[in-house]
């Protein structure tokens, strides 16, 4: 059963191109993965279909009503069980690696974009089971957000990577820096790849990337180590 994902979005446009190319379509044409985006103005009031207006207590930027968004995350609960939904914002938890791997694995979520000034507290409340930020930094929605969590979970997915051992290697799935790579030619202009990298022998090739994996992430990326690691790399 593929992983099933409906986004909810003012400008669902945004996703038209991004969903035609790389893992994300691979993903949708391997059957693997769905993803369903969902025009909030299609649940808007009036005549002009209104989703937003002005901050109760006065304020700048404009503010998601509850109405639209209510309507719609109750239409879709209404016809399917949803693992969680999603609220793409920058004061929820950070999205990392092992958050990505366990969402990965289920079967059907809502990731709903924030726009304008903020949302209606009784969204969150009321409607959203998980906050999620990609970083400390504010973007004009939640959509860019949105195509980053769908691209860290599809390429975990079983069958979308040509090579599946990839994502199992990659930077923080270890809970560390991936270490450096190379490739041909051995030698340009006179830089050359570690010998170690080219002797065939796999074990101290292993060996090799481990340490060097240690020591980018003590050097750029301290936060990710242990207390017992960094233990161990200051007694090195």
């Amino acid at each position: 059963m593929p992983l099933r994902i409906d986004v909810i979005s003012v400008i669902p446009g945004f996703f038209d191109s991004p969903l035609q190319h790389g893992l994300l379509r691979i993903a949708a044409e391997k059957k693997l993965a769905e993803v369903y985006v969902h025009n909030l103005r299609d649940y808007g009031l009036g005549r002009y279909r209104q989703v937003d207006d002005t901050p109760f207590g006065g304020g700048a930027g404009m503010v998601l009503r509850p109405e639209p968004v209510f309507t719609c995350i109750e239409r879709l609960l209404g016809e399917r069980d949803y693992d969680a939904v999603i609220f793409m914002t920058p004061d929820g938890e950070r999205l990392d690696q092992g958050k990505a791997n366990r969402l990965s694995r289920k079967r059907n979520l809502i990731v709903l974009c924030g726009h304008y000034k903020a949302v209606d507290q009784r969204i969150r409340d009321t409607l959203i089971t998980m906050d999620l930020s990609v970083g400390d930094v504010v973007l004009s929605g939640g959509e860019i957000p949105a195509l980053m969590l769908m691209d860290a979970l599809f390429r975990l997915i079983p069958g979308v990577l040509g090579d599946s051992e990839s994502a199992l290697t990659d930077s923080f799935q270890t809970g560390m820096l991936d270490s450096v790579y190379y490739t041909r030619p051995a030698d340009y202009r006179g830089m050359t790849v570690p010998d170690v990298l080219l002797s065939g022998h796999h074990r101290k090739i292993e060996e090799w990337r481990y340490d060097n994996a240690l020591a980018r992430t003590r050097m750029m990326r301290p936060d990710l180590l242990d207390n017992e690691t960094r233990e161990e790399l200051e007694n090195t």
